[in-house]
């Protein structure tokens, strides 16, 4: 079983300084890019219950189905995380919609985010920086690295030590669509 350990950090000043520290650790610049995440409700599940969370993530052609599972812990965003790379393009994506609609899902919300990535080979495991201009919520920071069953705490633990190197503090728990549902609550 694969988890993600994933920490995410409010930025209220500017993230220049933020890839710079990144390029001062050896960290590669993946780019830029626009992504577009369309959550999905169960129509048996309630997810905000159960702590799960299944999106289709579009960006630019690409299509990727994600299934998130409950947390693991209090302090982190530690959880399973399955990926399928689907068809491309956006007639696609909306294909794949109109099926999950057919089979009683309902897409909740759409979280809209430029993420700029950097690769960083740190304590001797791969993270990602996604330094994260997210539509209505600001700008974050979110460190993750992928782990198995056995080294997570290990992953959990080096994930810390890198945000404390960045100077990043508070990490916050919440995702971005739980954020955007607690601003703007959807009409019944």
């Amino acid at each position: 079983m694969h988890y993600e350990v994933e920490l995410k950090f409010a930025v209220t000043s500017d993230t220049e300084n933020l890839a710079s520290t990144l390029l001062e650790l050896g960290a590669q610049e993946s780019g830029s890019e626009s992504q577009r995440d369309t959550y999905f409700t169960h129509p048996q599940r309630d997810f905000s219950t159960t702590g799960e969370a299944l999106r289709v993530r579009s960006c630019g052609d690409a299509n990727i189905i994600t299934y998130k599972g409950p947390l693991l812990d209090d302090q982190t965003k530690t959880r399973q995380e399955l990926e399928i790379a689907c068809e491309q393009g956006p007639e696609a994506a909306r294909r794949m919609w109109t099926m999950w609609r057919a089979l009683g899902f309902r897409d909740i919300r759409r979280v809209n985010k430029v993420r700029r990535s950097f690769k960083l080979h740190w304590e001797g495991l791969e993270f990602l920086v996604g330094l994260d201009d997210v539509e209505q919520l600001g700008k974050y920071v979110e460190v993750e690295s992928l782990a198995g069953e056995n080294n997570w705490q290990q992953v959990r633990a080096s994930a810390f030590l890198l945000a404390e190197r960045l100077g990043l503090k508070q990490s916050e728990r919440r995702s971005y669509l739980e954020m955007l549902l607690e601003k703007d609550p959807p009409s019944s």
